[in-house]
């Protein structure tokens, strides 16, 4: 990762990434709330609701050099999570472009949309 990593990301390129043999680069995070999670969520994705996210950063994301990659709904909330988390010098912070029902249309049709 360099600093000018892009603000987001598509699912394609997340699914490229989660493909990848070896160990994980990245850490995955799901900010939608918990009753969506229940719908659907990504392998291996950790919950950290929007809602609750400001308190939660401190204990969740100790290390500003972490690439988090932060995936929502449609892209809207985590795109807000991830500016949050680089203006607090996370410069490797990206949201996953159109969010879960993107990956359900373009990685994985058998996620669950709603």
């Amino acid at each position: 990762m360099t600093p000018e990593t892009p603000l987001e990301i598509d699912p394609t390129d997340v699914s490229s990434l989660l493909a990848r043999p070896g160990e994980r680069t990245f850490r995955l995070i799901d900010c939608r709330e918990e009753s969506e999670w229940q719908i659907c969520h990504l392998p291996d994705a950790q919950l950290v609701p929007l809602s609750r996210f400001g308190e939660l950063v401190p204990q969740v994301f100790p290390n500003t050099q972490e690439h988090v990659i932060i995936y929502c709904h449609h892209g809207m909330r985590s795109l807000r999570a991830a500016q949050f988390l680089r203006h607090h010098g996370f410069a490797h912070a990206q949201s996953m472009s159109g969010g879960i029902d993107a990956w359900s249309d373009m990685v994985d049709p058998a996620t669950p949309r709603y």
